[in-house]
């Protein structure tokens, strides 16, 4: 999971991992998709859409596990 980096600490804390990437970037973990501040708008953007996508495109199934 991604953050502002003041946030790394209360992440860790509660058990994530906290990925240090730039300020203009974004990572998914499953359907997860993070950033850490507003500069990686458009990449939390384009990252949240490639997710939307996998999942729109797996069965109606596998879409109900996801959702819970």
């Amino acid at each position: 999971m991604s953050a502002y980096p003041a946030c790394a600490p209360e992440i860790e804390i509660a058990g994530g991992t906290y990925a240090a990437i730039g300020m203009s970037e974004a990572i998914a973990d499953g359907s997860l998709v993070t950033a850490p501040a507003w500069p990686a708008h458009a990449a939390w953007l384009a990252k949240f859409l490639e997710v939307l996508e996998e999942h729109l495109a797996k069965p109606a199934a596998s879409k109900k596990a996801m959702l819970v």
